[in-house]
């Protein structure tokens, strides 16, 4: 059965072909891809990056490296268009930041012709390997993936290698934790146990604080969930969907419509999306005009 990802790999096939170069040379099982050196001026980050966050002190350690050994494994740029810089990263920004910070006038690297459903995908199975995020970044990542991509949980579970019930856990620190919350668990003074344990409570503002401020535990942060106020303004869910049928009526509809390929993906309580795909910018063009009128 053919992948629905473009790359047709999950995590576990990627920790399995590491070569010299790991995050890239499995990208080109068909294709000869020549390593060469790109000034940095010509590159920019990628807006899709799943990490968002750099330690000044891991960038310099990693910069003083890069100053005495050079950047040792390339790393990988798509040709973009319409921008201010020519390529855009792929993965190794740290590598990139690093190497400014270092005084480096170029990279090397491996400029490879993807789109953004694959850069996306890369981006977020190398910053998954290598443990580079920390959980909300993760969690945006696979919330990215699924509203972006129009991914299902089964797609992203399988692409980076987790179960189902791990990403659902992730998401829950997005969809049910203030964002004062998040920011204590992108900050590290809060674990992303002790959140989860929190997406239950009627004040996790009030917990989170308490838990700083005793250095409670993961066991005794839902010991003390369990005897606080639960959250009244869950949200409430169905697990009835819509049929078939009627789902095939609406993608019909609306492409008869819109002049372009729908596609309908409903959630459990009723939400979801709509995909709409363009083949060419004339079309997306057209596609916005009709929206928009």
């Amino acid at each position: 059965m053919s992948s629905k990802f473009g790359l047709g790999r999950g995590l576990s096939d990627l920790q399995q072909a590491k070569g010299v170069i790991p995050d890239i040379s499995l990208l080109t099982p068909v294709e000869r891809v020549v390593v060469k050196q790109v000034p940095l001026v010509q590159i920019g980050a990628n807006p899709d990056q799943p990490r968002k966050t750099f330690s000044d002190e891991e960038l310099s350690d990693l910069a003083a490296s890069i100053k005495e050994k050079g950047v040792l494994q390339p790393i990988l740029l798509r040709s973009v268009s319409g921008r201010d810089y020519l390529y855009e990263i792929v993965a190794g920004e740290r590598r990139f930041r690093a190497s400014k910070m270092a005084g480096l006038a170029d990279i090397p690297a491996l400029v490879k012709t993807m789109s953004d459903e694959n850069a996306m995908e890369i981006a977020l199975i190398e910053n998954v390997q290598r443990e580079n995020l920390n959980p909300i970044e993760e969690a945006n990542a696979y919330q990215n993936l699924m509203t972006t991509c129009g991914y299902e949980l089964s797609d992203v579970a399988r692409l980076i290698g987790k179960s189902e019930s791990y990403i659902k856990n992730s998401l829950r620190l997005i969809t049910s934790l203030p964002s004062s919350v998040q920011n204590l668990i992108a900050q590290g003074k809060i674990s992303g146990s002790h959140g989860r344990a929190l997406t239950v409570a009627e004040n996790p503002d009030a917990l989170a604080q308490k838990i700083i401020a005793q250095n409670l535990s993961v066991a005794a942060t839902e010991q003390l969930v369990k005897s606080a106020p639960r959250a009244k303004n869950r949200r409430q869910t169905s697990s009835k969907t819509m049929d078939a049928a009627h789902v095939r009526d609406i993608e019909t509809r609306m492409k008869n419509a819109l002049g372009v390929p729908v596609k309908l993906i409903e959630r459990r309580g009723g939400a979801g999306q709509i995909v709409l795909s363009f083949s060419t910018r004339v079309q997306l063009q057209e596609l916005v005009e009709k929206i928009t009128k």
